[in-house]
């Protein structure tokens, strides 16, 4: 069953792809792991008995939630830790038999920037362009492909605008060629299809902060036999790749909130939610003229609604929606003033980059919420539009 959360009543908190709340039933789980079970899971006293058996539960979980094997799940720190140790682990342990890794130009800056550091090391990387809508075409991968090609790693549902990537076509085609498929799973994990065989992947990328668990915790999915070299060394934890003391009430959380998930994919609740992104992206296209969907129409994360409205800068918005916590993009990037590279990958011109915001609907918000947040935008909008220089 899913629990609830203790929100701000003056606030309306649609943010959810930069992060959720923790849920009720999750962080009750992780309390004792914290005050009466504070022990080190790798100690052999009685202290590190419980901590050690809570390690090995959320271990568990977390492969029945993505349909792995038990022992193919590392524990990190989350999933900027997660994409290095994938990225980089593959590229250091194959790189005798290839220098050559494909990934496309919208995903998450903990990519871009990996991908860049190798390129300076002789690594030879290549970024494929994205549709209109986000998304990569498989063919584009398959030509990309040479001889000296060791990893492909595309982004499962974009942070930013949802859009859904075509993983299991992808795999077969890195598969048929003999080359290792990555994906930064974070967003889809636990709200679509995730299953690893199923979607074909050799390695993945998840965190608990995207659903419903505690920041500072995640997980690399690493199929069994596949080589990896760590980022650091120490005391050999996680089968000698993920080197440090375990986070064993972070592990907990991340445990628990895969299984959270897997109950809420049984009561359908991210439908629920797809219907709320619905009724808000209505609502606001009847009432408000020249505002401009971004991402794929239908195969889009259900809480994702990323729109252009024009002619208002995006800060100039969020700002004056004091009581609505929504943002421009990626959270890692809310500082910047700068058109986002999702955008401008797409071919959306600065000036309507420049308007988008992000609605992040998630499984905690409500109808009554949603009407309101649509009065507030329309009401705000029209007054900015009112204002604004021509």
């Amino acid at each position: 069953m899913i629990g609830t959360i203790i929100v701000d009543n003056k606030m309306i908190y649609m943010d959810n792809h930069a992060t959720t709340p923790i849920a009720s039933e999750v962080l009750e789980e992780m309390l004792p792991f914290y005050t009466t079970h504070f022990g080190n899971a790798a100690s052999s006293h009685l202290y590190g008995i419980k901590p050690k058996e809570a390690v090995i539960k959320a271990r568990q979980q977390v492969a029945d939630l993505i349909g792995c094997k038990f022992e193919e799940v590392i524990f990190t720190s989350g999933a900027t830790e997660s994409n290095n140790l994938a990225i980089r682990g593959v590229a250091y342990a194959y790189r005798d038999t290839g220098n050559h890794i494909i990934t496309s130009t919208v995903e998450h800056h903990a990519i871009l920037d990996t991908c860049h550091a190798l390129e300076s090391e002789g690594f030879e990387i290549t970024y494929l362009p994205v549709d209109r809508f986000g998304m990569v075409d498989p063919d584009a991968v398959k030509k990309a492909i040479t001889t000296q090609t060791i990893l492909v790693s595309i982004i499962y549902a974009n942070n930013e605008v949802g859009t859904i990537n075509p993983l299991k076509d992808i795999a077969k085609i890195a598969s048929n060629h003999e080359v290792l498929f990555h994906s930064d799973a974070v967003q889809g994990i636990g709200k679509i299809e995730s299953n690893m065989d199923m979607l074909g992947l050799d390695l993945a990328s998840m965190t608990a902060h995207k659903i419903y668990g505690p920041k500072g915790v995640g997980a690399l999915y690493l199929r069994e036999g596949i080589e990896l070299h760590p980022l650091f060394y120490g005391g050999g934890q996680e089968n000698g790749i993920r080197s440090g003391t375990l986070n064993v009430g972070g592990i907990v959380g991340l445990g628990a909130a895969c299984h959270s998930c897997s109950v809420a994919m049984d009561d359908k609740i991210e439908e629920k939610v797809g219907e709320l992104r619905n009724i808000l992206h209505e609502k606001l296209s009847s009432r408000i003229p020249d505002i401009h969907l971004n991402g794929h129409p239908k195969k889009r994360l259900s809480g994702n609604l990323h729109i252009s409205f024009k002619g208002i800068q995006n800060q100039a918005l969020m700002m004056s929606l004091e009581k609505i916590a929504v943002s421009a993009g990626s959270a890692c990037d809310s500082e910047s003033v700068s058109p986002s590279h999702v955008l401008s990958a797409m071919g959306i011109p600065d000036e309507l980059a420049l308007t988008a915001v992000r609605f992040g609907v998630g499984r905690y918000n409500t109808s009554e919420e949603i009407d309101i947040v649509a009065d507030e935008v329309e009401m705000t909008v029209k007054r900015l539009r009112s204002i604004a220089p021509v």
